[in-house]
């Protein structure tokens, strides 16, 4: 084993936090001379990004984390992974609620930070309010009665921002920061995500070690072989050391986000409960579980990476207990919307609810021809209103026909079943698809199944369409048996 002789000296990691539109992104993309804040959808982060600069000769690597009240869990992590944290604070708008829960993450987790006063361009250089407000909220700045450090800045316009940089590399030196180049990598999954032409892709923070291609990897969790090493900016590298980040190609499964990682055969002894924890802490109503009724909305939740998909649990959960129908959380995923989602979808009587990521082209064709909804977005906050729009009947597909059953002939196939009935609203057609809507003994009116119309005939005669009023013999798939009472809501 190394003694401290070898050790050397380790750039910091830094996390920048603070409340949504208060200017985290804007400030790293000065610092980096970039223009991520113009790209971000909806104009937040919705993602844990790490990036590397040189400030004077030294290495730094900054967290961005997202600022949308759904994404606390990533917030937290990025913490977790930070030597140091810098708190942005909009100069007109003061503490808001996730500048009060970025300082319980940084309290916890006992991370030192130094607050950054923004947009002090937007008030004359006035910070009073926020330092006013950082007071209340026991964050006490040096001169006002306590030791953490300040600095007034302007992201947008850069006024601030190099006192800042010369703040935070002091802290770092208070730290004595070190590695031991020597030892086995290891450090912290930051993200996870299964990429259709590379396999899955992890995003990680390396704390000590060097990182090399080839090595054995894992987590308490996940284990594989670093078969393809990339810095920050996707270039190839054979070799990284701490603070970098890097992207790793190579593991058997999904790592959890916020594991630990270790290079090596061998995993160190692990503290604490044993076993692998969920992806989130968010507790979700699963369809088939005792608190699912049948009244619920049916989601099936895709996102691209672990991160998206957590915050998108949460969101929609939220949404969820609000509202007393409830949802029913039937799958989560994460990747691209496959035609295997669209399948489940049909069989379970799901929307598919998408976040970040692509529909590839056969599932967009089988859910047009299937009539499975997908809802899809890049902000978290669109899809959460989507979602509580369908769960108030404002949005989603509408009834093109009803038909309700007046006569059951032969069902003893369910890929071939023989009903007849009257068409009490619209217009049916052959291959259009259908919702079995089945009235329980309690008097309620819930979704017993799915199916599709193969034929249809008056009298003795094939037809193409039937309109309201008519009275018809429906040849029929389906994934329940059919009874008399049931009403086919044909969908849009």
């Amino acid at each position: 084993m190394s003694n401290s002789a070898e050790k050397e000296q380790r750039p910091p990691i830094v996390v920048v936090m603070g409340h949504v539109d208060h200017g985290k992104t804007t400030l790293l993309d000065y610092i980096r001379k970039t223009n991520t804040a113009s790209r971000e959808a909806g104009g937040i982060t919705q993602a844990v990004g790490a990036y590397e600069i040189v400030r004077n000769g030294r290495r730094m690597t900054f967290i961005d984390t997202p600022g949308h009240e759904a994404f606390s869990a990533m917030r937290s992590r990025g913490a977790q992974a930070a030597d140091l944290a810098i708190l942005v604070v909009a100069a007109e708008e003061g503490v808001k609620p996730q500048t009060r829960e970025a300082i319980k993450i940084l309290e916890e987790t006992k991370t030192p930070f130094v607050v950054a006063i923004n947009k002090i361009d937007k008030t004359g250089g006035n910070i009073d309010k926020a330092r006013n407000d950082l007071s209340a909220a026991n964050v006490f700045l040096e001169g006002f009665g306590g030791q953490v450090s300040y600095q007034g800045i302007s992201a947008k316009t850069g006024d601030g921002v190099d006192a800042l940089l010369e703040l935070i590399l002091l802290a770092a030196d208070m730290e004595d920061l070190s590695f031991d180049p020597s030892a086995p990598a290891s450090g912290y999954i930051l993200e996870a995500r299964r990429d259709p032409r590379r396999g899955i892709e992890a995003s990680m923070i390396v704390k000590n070690g060097t990182l090399r291609r080839g090595d054995a990897i894992r987590t308490h969790g996940a284990k594989g072989k670093v078969k393809i090493l990339e810095d920050f900016l996707g270039a190839a590298a054979t070799s990284l050391t701490p603070s970098a980040p890097a992207i790793v190609i190579g593991f058997e499964e999904l790592p959890l986000i916020g594991e630990e990682f270790w290079t090596g055969e061998e995993l160190p002894a692990k503290e604490g409960p044993q076993g692998r924890k969920g992806e989130s802490g968010v507790i979700v109503r699963k369809a088939g579980s005792a608190a699912a009724t049948g009244k619920e909305l049916r989601l099936m939740l895709k996102a691209s990476d672990a991160g998206s998909l957590e915050a998108l649990t949460a969101v929609i959960g939220g949404v969820g207990e609000k509202d007393e129908r409830g949802i029913a959380i039937v799958d989560r995923s994460v990747g691209d919307v496959t035609d295997g989602d669209v399948k489940s979808a049909l069989a379970t009587n799901s929307i598919i609810v998408a976040f970040k990521n692509r529909i590839e082209k056969g599932a967009q064709n089988l859910a047009e021809a299937q009539s499975v909804t997908i809802i899809t977005s890049k902000i978290v906050y669109e899809l959460a209103d989507a979602v509580a729009e369908l769960l108030a009947g404002k949005r989603g597909p509408q009834a093109a026909g009803k038909l309700e059953l007046l006569a059951v002939f032969n069902t003893e196939k369910a890929d071939k079943q023989l009903v007849g009935g009257r068409v009490v609203e619209g217009t049916i057609r052959p291959k259009m698809s259908f919702e079995i809507v089945r009235r329980t003994e309690q008097g309620d009116e819930t979704v017993a199944g799915a199916g599709r119309v193969i034929g249809l005939r008056e009298r003795k005669s094939e037809i193409f369409q039937a309109e309201s009023g008519k009275e018809i013999g429906v040849l029929a798939s389906a994934n329940v048996t059919m009874q008399v009472g049931d009403m086919l809501v044909i969908k849009k």
